[in-house]
């Protein structure tokens, strides 16, 4: 790199507007110069979930206010910069689209050129951007939609090792909450209940980790816990507190043991590879759950690989992440049209199969 590269970064692909700045000096680690997250969480608390179409009117509302404290918080001018990153995909569509108009509107206004960004590769190279973790390294990328094994070999170079056939940890840990009354997003609800709660005393299944490869199922978990729950309630009448915090500890100890297990075959495929430097790279909301991040790092001392996590603030949803990994694909020569197109979906891995199967509008992942 022989030049600096500012750009802006939006991210609207769930219920999270987000918009940043990200700069990189020749020879040097980027470095967010501001970003700015506008949640949702109290438009969608009633629904037990987020509503995608109050999601996509909130973004349309909010992402050129977020863009404008993003640049005054950056202390730069749309002039400044030297390109603009939004998320292209994969999320729900009519958010993605928020995004992607708005910056087609600053692109056509300023004559900015306009880079398109895969909202899983803005996760899978935060290390980069934290951390400025050497290609090649193993990523779980584990979140409120998505969980995977992916290789890192490049900003669009990934190979898919395995992930969930079915619902992601973090939508495991949101019904997990509905079905104990705690309140929503449900990943810190569960986590702040357990701490009280006996891991050991509900046994609840390890779905898939007698299986020799790196997918992962939880939407068995969730019905496990379900049943147990009603179990209790018909045999008392109700669910005292240290029966809601066992019952979290149980479920999180499982998910913790699953990951783990899991990790361990991924990284011995991994590993495989003789990587000079071998790390882990966790990143996503379910990252943040400290239990699990605990069992993933034991996981590496036993392996001699080094673990790395984001920042929670760059664990969630964010539009630094997009910026910086907008800042990867174009200085690798990237840039696209006014014909960029939001997508619903958009698999990092373009040649593995589908895990969760396909459709008219192609694989979910």
């Amino acid at each position: 790199m022989t030049q600096s590269l500012t750009l802006l970064g939006l991210e609207s692909s769930c219920d999270d507007t987000a918009a940043a700045v990200v700069r990189q000096e020749p020879g040097k680690r980027a470095q967010v110069l501001s970003s700015i997250v506008f949640g949702q969480t109290e438009l969608h608390s009633a629904f037990g979930g987020v509503v995608p179409e109050i999601a996509a009117r909130a973004h349309a509302e909010k992402l050129d206010l977020c863009v404008v404290d993003a640049l005054q918080a950056a202390g730069v001018t749309l002039q400044d910069l030297d390109a603009i990153a939004v998320t292209a995909g994969p999320g729900l569509i009519g958010g993605v689209m928020s995004g992607v108009m708005c910056a087609k509107g600053i692109a056509a206004a300023t004559g900015l050129p306009l880079v398109g960004v895969n909202h899983l590769a803005g996760h899978a190279l935060t290390p980069r951007l934290t951390d400025d973790v050497a290609y090649p390294y193993l990523m779980l990328l584990v979140s409120g939609g998505h969980c995977q094994y992916l290789i890192a070999r490049g900003p669009e170079d990934f190979t898919r090792l395995g992930g969930t056939i079915d619902d992601a940890p973090g939508e495991a840990f949101d019904k997990t909450a509905r079905l104990l009354g705690l309140p929503q997003p449900g990943g810190p609800s569960v986590q702040k209940e357990a701490e009280t709660g006996d891991p050991k005393r509900f046994r609840f299944p390890r779905p898939l980790i007698q299986r020799q490869d790196c997918n992962l199922s939880f939407s068995g978990l969730k019905t496990a816990l379900m049943r147990m729950r009603d179990q209790i309630v018909d045999e008392k009448s109700g669910l005292t507190r240290q029966d809601r915090a066992d019952l979290c500890a149980g479920f999180q100890a499982a998910v913790a043991d699953v990951l783990a297990s899991k990790t361990r075959r991924a990284l011995a495929i991994y590993l495989a590879e003789n990587p000079t430097t071998p790390t882990l790279a966790v990143a996503g909301g379910v990252a943040a759950n400290t239990a699990i991040r605990a069992a993933l790092e034991t996981v590496c001392d036993e392996l001699n690989t080094q673990f790395t996590a984001p920042p929670l603030a760059l664990c969630t949803d964010n539009a630094a992440m997009i910026a910086f990994a907008g800042l990867e694909r174009f200085r690798a020569g990237a840039r696209d049209g006014m014909d960029l197109t939001a997508r619903p979906r958009w698999p990092l891995d373009q040649t593995s199969p589908a895990m969760l199967g396909s459709g008219r509008k192609g694989a979910k992942a």
